[in-house]
């Protein structure tokens, strides 16, 4: 591929060479999101609190050392991206750098098949370098954009990337879940990490292979001139000219802001919905959901503001109608539909003459009934814990047990685990419990002493039920012991159930319907629209969808919701930050991509606590999560007004003049 090792600009490529370039700029998407998908959102956090966290005091502790190594590695990635970025473009090597970050992240995330029962530091420290590597190297990728796509094409290049994104991480994400039920013990998570490092390495190769370096804004430094310098003063310089980039600065504000909202619908989506008592196989499946989804939806925004489409206005149509028809029909599916469809809970359990209700009992409380010879005198302080939920625990013996009767269906059992306690059989209504044709038992054995551990029991049907544990006298393997260490037990709230395949049928009906009145309305009613139609106004169009989502799950309440939900976030999530990433590109100078892209790295960053510290105050004043859905309003609603003022075409004329200067300085 010698031929590659020379720039052309893409305005000057064949047709055949400019699509296989943009096919190996793409595919990048498609390797890097592996890391999002398995990484960041579903499997290591989830291993890393249960398995490499396993001996740390309790999975609170799991979780707080988690958040400060994600907030460390969103530190080390603020700092080197606008450094990096501004060196690759005076010196010529955004391709260099990329191989360093993506060695870097492919090394530390290959590391972590290391990882078992125990290993959170070495799991801190191999995550710390996948993500620095998986951060540093999309500053590069993006900067490449503006280089690689010719500027009528850049918003449908950059929405393909993402299309190709949500089906790589997408099918990885499922191949994983299918390994992790399929290989025993731990192996099947270590396995699906590695996995992740070599599907990142190999499809790296195409960008790397086709891709040219473009060339620098200044190809050699002046005599006696250091890099480092001259870089902390390239960025000083363009921080001080922000007025000379006003729409682009305006764009970037606007951008923050908004896409800090996005961030923490997706960051909070499944602890929200297990809050409202959804399961975790449905927040699983609605994740693959949006991102198969999101696909197609990628493809269609990156074409709304392509006057050259000859569909741009039944797309539209069909996008617009999705926004409208997709929350009426699952909000009216739960007003009209049975529960038992649709997902809406029952009334919520309430005591009666011989069984507690819902809520949280303590073990020493007087809805728990205590036989056998316990000694709770001898509890040492420690195995009780803190707080208001004392634990009980008791040199128990075989036999002794703990019964609990309660009106509803399914309970959670918190206790504590160590190396001297001992395993216990469940029985429910006098029968042992049984899960898949075996009698269930806790065992609670663990190397070092740790609180607050659960297991959720669940009836057959609602009603009065007996839960009892049983001490079975029988040690696990290590154990020296045999105690029990019980500290409450929680009815839950009734369980939702719901048909999926006819939530997902009614869904793709709706989505047809939609279809077909686009197909018949497109032409006539949204033809002076679609001619209007601009990347920024694509954009909030997205917002606006948004603001529906975060308004809508204010209200949510059902299992058809959910899922339609769910759908609504895949048909906006994949355009919105595809079309930003492609009007920013479209409004920097292509000289100085690196650093444009280095800075709009750093201020995303250092700007994404805002919606956490607004969502958890919500939280914290109205003690739920709903106030803290629907606060995120404010974020779209205020990106959206900031966004209007942007005069996209000042930004652009200011980026060529500026590339044009960059030019000339580089040819003196």
């Amino acid at each position: 591929m010698a031929a590659q090792s020379t720039y052309i600009p893409a305005d000057k490529l064949s047709e055949k060479e400019y699509k296989r370039r943009i096919r190996a700029w793409t595919m990048y998407d498609w390797a890097n999101s592996a890391f999002a998908t398995t990484i960041l959102a579903a499997v290591l956090p989830f291993y890393y609190s249960a398995v490499a966290g396993a001996t740390l005091p309790s999975a609170a502790v799991a979780t707080q050392y988690w958040s400060l190594t994600l907030s460390l590695t969103i530190f080390i990635g603020a700092i080197l991206s606008p450094i990096l970025g501004t060196i690759s473009d005076i010196k010529r090597g955004k391709k260099k750098f990329l191989s360093v970050f993506i060695a870097i992240g492919v090394i530390g995330t290959g590391l972590l098949v290391l990882v078992d029962t125990g290993d959170w530091l070495m799991a801190s420290i191999f995550f710390v370098l996948g993500r620095v590597g998986f951060a540093g190297a999309n500053v590069f990728y993006d900067a490449l954009l503006p280089h690689v796509a010719r500027e009528e094409d850049i918003d449908r290049v950059s929405t393909r990337g993402y299309a190709l994104g949500y089906l790589g991480g997408g099918l990885l994400l499922a191949i994983n879940v299918v390994m992790i039920q399929l290989f025993p013990g731990n192996w099947g998570v270590r396995i699906s990490l590695l996995s992740v490092a070599v599907w990142w390495a190999v499809f790296s190769i195409p960008l790397f292979k086709v891709v040219p370096e473009p060339p620098s804004a200044t190809e050699k430094l002046k005599k006696g001139e250091s890099l480092i310098r001259v870089s902390f003063a390239r960025i000083w310089e363009t921080l001080k000219e922000v007025r000379q980039y006003r729409e682009l600065f305006k764009f970037l504000i606007a951008f923050l802001i908004y896409n800090d909202g996005i961030g923490i619908i997706i960051s909070i989506a499944v602890i929200y919905t297990a809050e409202l008592g959804f399961g975790l196989i449905e927040s699983v499946l609605a994740i693959l959901l949006v991102q198969f989804v999101g696909i197609p939806f990628s493809l269609v925004f990156g074409n709304l503001p392509n006057k050259n489409y000859k569909r741009q206005s039944t797309i539209l149509a069909f996008v617009v109608l999705s926004i409208i028809v997709v929350p009426l029909v699952g909000i009216g599916s739960k007003q009209f539909l049975s529960h038992e469809l649709t997902g809406t809970p029952s009334e919520p359990f309430t005591a009666t003459a011989t069984a507690v209700g819902e809520g949280r009992y303590s073990v020493n409380s007087e809805a728990v009934t205590l036989d056998g010879g316990w000694e709770t005198e001898t509890v040492p302080a420690d195995i009780r814990g803190a707080g208001e939920d004392a634990v009980y625990a008791g040199t128990a013996v075989a036999g002794d047990q703990i019964s609990f009767v309660y009106n509803g269906q399914k309970v959670e059992i918190t206790y504590a685990t160590g190396p001297d306690f001992g395993i216990w059989a469940v029985q429910l209504d006098g029968q042992p419990y049984l899960k898949d044709g075996e009698p269930v038992t806790i065992d609670g054995y663990n190397l070092v002493l740790r609180y607050d551990e659960t297991t959720e029991i669940t009836a057959d049907s609602e009603g009065e039920h007996t839960l009892t544990l049983v001490n079975t006298g029988e040690k696990s393997v290590a154990s020296s012991g045999t105690r029990m260490a019980i500290s409450q037990i929680t009815v839950l709230p009734p369980l939702r159930t719901s048909n999926l395949g006819f939530v997902l049928g009614i869904l793709i009906l709706t989505e047809l319907v939609c279809l077909v009145l686009a197909f018949l309305l497109g032409p006539t009613l949204f033809k002076g629209p679609a001619s209007r139609m601009s990347t920024k106004r694509a954009i909030m169009l997205a917002l606006v969808a948004y603001s529906l989502i975060a308004v809508w799950g204010f209200f949510l309440d059902s299992v058809i919701e959910f899922w339609f939900l769910a759908w609504m976030v895949a048909i906006v999530q994949g355009g919105s930050q595809a079309l930003s990433r492609s009007l920013y590109a479209a409004m920097s100078p292509t000289s100085m991509s690196g650093e444009f892209f280095g800075l709009f790295s750093i201020m995303s960053k250092f700007a994404s606590f805002l919606s956490p510290l607004v969502f958890a105050a919500a939280v914290a004043i109205f003690n739920s999560s709903r106030p803290g859905i629907l606060s995120i309003v404010v974020f779209f609603i205020v990106g959206m007004i900031i966004l209007y003022t942007v005069n996209v075409d000042e930004g652009k004329r200011v980026a060529k003049e500026k590339d044009e200067e960059m030019l000339a300085a580089a040819t003196d």
